[in-house]
Order: C-alpha cells, then sequence, then structure tokens
C-alpha cells in the first residue's frame, strides 16, 4: 500500500483535526521535505475550498469524532484517505512533545514510509453508520437507567430497607410501592425517568430487530447462539464490518481485547489480564452474552461446558475467567457462522470428540 502511494501521489499530507481548526503539513513524497504548513477551518465549507481542484494526494488523520465526515469529503474530491488508529500509533498518542505541528507532520512522515504503521481504519458508511448511532444511543440509555436505578436502590438502603431483587425492565413498578413517605418527593419523578427510559429502550429493540431482518442477514444467523439477541448480533456484524479481513476466526477475539496483554522482555513473560483493545461496547455486548451463557438460563451447550470447566477449576477469580474465556470463545465461534454460512451447532465440540 506504501508503494502504490508514493508511486501515485506527488505529495503527502497530515492532518491533526481539532474542533476549530485542522492543522495541515504537506510533505513531498520522493523527498520527504515539507513543502506546506497551514491551517483550515474544521468545516465541509473549509476542507473542500483547501483540497477541492488540487492533484490528489495521500492524506492521513487520526481517527476521531470528524474524521468519519472528513474522510468522506476527501475521498470525493478524489484523495487518498488514510485514518489512523492512535492507539496503535504511540509516537502520536503518547508523545510528551503534543503540538498540533508536530503530530500533523508525524502523521505525513509515518504515511510516506508505510501507512501501514498507523494501523488504518476504515469508517462505516450510509446505513451501516446510521445503525451502528441506533445501538450506541440505546448503550447510553442502557447506561443511565442503571445508574438511576443504583441510586435508587442505594438511597433506600440508607434509611435501613431494601428493595426486591428484579429485572430492570420492571424495578420501577416493583419499586414504586416501597419507597419511604420521606424520599417520595426524591425518588419518585427518579422512578418515572426509569420507566420513561425503559420504554426508549424498548423502542431501540424493535428497532434493531426490524433492521437485522430487513438488511443483515448474518446477524439474523447470529441470533441463533443462546444469549446472542439482535442488539448484540448487530453490533458484532458492524464492528467486525469486514470479516474476510481476518485470517483466521480466532484472530477476531484479540481485535476485541478479548486475549491476555502481552510484555515479553527477554525471558519474562509476564501474566497479565486481557489487552482491552478495539470496541469497548462490542466487548461488553459479547460479556453479557458469557453471563447469560453461564448462568441460571443459559441452555447447555458447548460453550457453557467450557465455561463451567473454568469455573470448576477453582482459584481466585475462577468465574471472571470463565466469563471472559467464554466470551472469547464466543467471539471466534460468530465470526465462523459468519464466514461459513453454517447454522450453529451448539455441540460441534462434543459431537466431533465422539466421532474421532
Amino acid at each position: 500500500m506504501g508503494e502504490r502511494i508514493t508511486k501515485a501521489c506527488e505529495a503527502v499530507c497530515g492532518m491533526d483535526v481539532s474542533d476549530q481548526w485542522t492543522q495541515i503539513c504537506v510533505l513531498d513524497s520522493n523527498e520527504g521535505e515539507v513543502i506546506e504548513e497551514s491551517r483550515v477551518r474544521t468545516t465541509p465549507e473549509g476542507i473542500r475550498r483547501k483540497f477541492g481542484g488540487i492533484e490528489p494526494m495521500c492524506i492521513a488523520l487520526e481517527v476521531g469524532t470528524h474524521s468519519p465526515w472528513i474522510s468522506e469529503v476527501l475521498e470525493g474530491l478524489g484523495h487518498e484517505v488514510v485514518v489512523a488508529n492512535p492507539r496503535q500509533v504511540r509516537l502520536i498518542g503518547e508523545s510528551r512533545s503534543k503540538d498540533d505541528r508536530l503530530d500533523a507532520e508525524r502523521l505525513a512522515r509515518l504515511a510516506r514510509v508505510d501507512p501501514r504503521l498507523l494501523a488504518p481504519v476504515e469508517h462505516r458508511r450510509g446505513d451501516a453508520r446510521a445503525d451502528y448511532a441506533l445501538l450506541k444511543a440505546r448503550d447510553v440509555v442502557v447506561r443511565t437507567r442503571t445508574l438511576l436505578i443504583n441510586h435508587v436502590r442505594g438511597v433506600i438502603k440508607s434509611t435501613g430497607s431494601r428493595l426486591p431483587s428484579c429485572s430492570a425492565s420492571s424495578f420501577a413498578k416493583q419499586a414504586r410501592d416501597r419507597v419511604p413517605t420521606a424520599l417520595e418527593p426524591a425518588l419518585l419523578p427518579l422512578l418515572e425517568t426509569i420507566l420513561d427510559l425503559t420504554r426508549t429502550i424498548g423502542a431501540y429493540d424493535r428497532r434493531a430487530k426490524k433492521r437485522v431482518a430487513q438488511s443483515y442477514p448474518a446477524a439474523a444467523r447470529l441470533q441463533e447462539i443462546a444469549g446472542v439477541g439482535s442488539v448484540t448480533a448487530l453490533a458484532y456484524v458492524l464492528v467486525i464490518f469486514k470479516p474476510e479481513r481476518f485470517e483466521k476466526s480466532r484472530d477476531v477475539s484479540g481485535y476485541l481485547g478479548l486475549v491476555p496483554a502481552r510484555r515479553e522482555s527477554g525471558d519474562r513473560h509476564p501474566r497479565l489480564g486481557i489487552s482491552k483493545e478495539g470496541s469497548v461496547f462490542a466487548r461488553r455486548l459479547l460479556v453479557q452474552a458469557a453471563h447469560y451463557i453461564l448462568g441460571p438460563f443459559g441452555p447447555d451447550c458447548d460453550l457453557r461446558r467450557f465455561g463451567l470447566t473454568i469455573v470448576a477449576r477453582g482459584g481466585p477469580y475462577a468465574k471472571k475467567r470463565a466469563i471472559i474465556a467464554v466470551a472469547r470463545k464466543l467471539a471466534t465461534v460468530m465470526h465462523r457462522i459468519w464466514m461459513t454460512g453454517e447454522e450453529y451447532d451448539p455441540f460441534y465440540n462434543t459431537r466431533s470428540k465422539r466421532a474421532a
């Protein structure tokens, strides 16, 4: 990719994007000399005015709030855009000399040498972006409801009373008659808000289910797995985006940050927790699905047996390790189903061992 860009483009540009202004550094692709340093307004009009009507160039910028629309505008003007993942480019993300001008130049120089050094990401387009925004909005509402439920429980517990265990969707109705009289002015409005948030979440769930049925057959197949609903399946498909970019299905768990981090040095191989790279949102949904699989209502299947085997070994944090292990294996199984189009067999491993 780097060789193709340097041959096709006479100039390489780095853009450090901020909310109001974008710093630009343009390099000669052959000599690496700085041709131009300037800045433009971070608006579609400012970007078009600056980059319209000039020779195509390779333009590198970091992923962020503005990167989706900026990359679309630049590509529409004929430029080749590389959107860098700052978590993978420590030279920029963890630099002790953070400066817009220097960051723009670093992006340009890395893109000139080899764009793969920037660990480029690809933004969703059109309906996929809108559907992902729907899921993220639902996630915000769910976390807000959880925060309010915890607050109500904590306030009532401070009076010596307790609310019964119940699902989040039924909490407002269950708690209404158990609020102490003195706390009603403070807590009843919160219960109304929780009830409204529950209705909103239900509307989001129905919309996600409809979008899966209309446009995402792969997500529909993934729902055959117990614990994977329409929201989890749709989020997985939208985050992975292009399953063929993973050579092996088990590589997906590393992409989602579900594998142990590595910090090897010489003969030292420290045992670390999971890397937590990639999408926090998708990882959280897979962990929630793993909780269901290992929970009291999870049906018998290979995934459940695998997790329960880890729990049975005992040791510190056995249940937590089992949850992460099941989520990791679940990510692999989902990718395999997506790539092959096969029906989900909950006892595939068991049957294979018996046949062997």
